[in-house]
């Protein structure tokens, strides 16, 4: 009994003593931390690439047409200035009370008066074709405006204007001379109807009258 014990314990301290000599030898202590060095890298040289140089070829500028240029406005001159003006007033007349236009019309002789020119003129005959300025006379109207149309030469504004009033006044004055024609023919004719129905009523008379006395001298008998 006692040997097996011893046996025993023979073998555990066989087993310790194994274990002690597999066990890895302890670690040595570490060294003091060493100081971190920090290493700054140095820069790589850097070699600059060559760009190559970029010609930018234009076009030639293609040549804009040549507009030509706007002709400049001639001059206005003083017919024309007068013409203007004398359209103006013509269209005014027309518009005008007849009150206003009496004033026009007295105003109008006293500047041809003054000045026969051919606006003056102008400016007379369209207010003596306009009843409302008094009573029409349509043949002085014309004698003023024929110096102007009869004129020789080219066509001038002042003209262009006359002729067109002549114009109206020579087909207002043929209106005017065709309706009294009319007129006339019917007063003639109802002249003539008056007389018929005068001498009916003569003849009626006088026939009443005869009859009459040729009926009391039979009574008598």
């Amino acid at each position: 009994m006692s040997l097996r014990r011893g046996c025993s314990v023979g073998a555990l301290s066989g087993l310790a003593l194994l274990a002690a000599c597999t066990a890895p030898p302890p670690a040595p202590a570490s060294a003091a931390a060493a100081p971190v060095v920090q290493i700054k890298p140095e820069p790589l040289p850097v070699t600059p690439v060559p760009v190559p140089q970029v010609v930018i070829v234009q076009s030639p500028p293609q040549p804009t047409p040549q507009q030509p240029p706007l002709p400049a406005a001639p001059p206005v001159n003083e017919e024309e200035q007068q013409a203007l003006a004398l359209l103006v007033d013509l269209q005014r007349y027309a518009v005008e009370a007849g009150e206003d236009l009496r004033r026009e019309l007295a105003a109008a002789n006293l500047a041809l008066t003054r000045s026969r020119s051919d606006a003056n003129r102008m400016r007379l005959a369209m207010l003596l074709t306009l009843p409302t300025a008094g009573p029409p006379d349509d043949a002085r109207a014309l004698s003023l405006l024929e110096p102007i149309v009869g004129r020789s030469g080219n066509a001038s504004p002042m003209k262009q204007i006359a002729s067109l009033l002549y114009a109206q006044i020579t087909e207002r004055a043929r209106s005017v001379r065709e309706e009294q024609r009319k007129s006339a023919v019917a007063q003639e004719k109802l002249d003539a109807l008056r007389a018929v129905e005068r001498s009916l009523l003569l003849e009626r008379s006088r026939n009443a009258g005869g009859g009459g006395g040729g009926g009391g001298g039979g009574t008598g008998r």
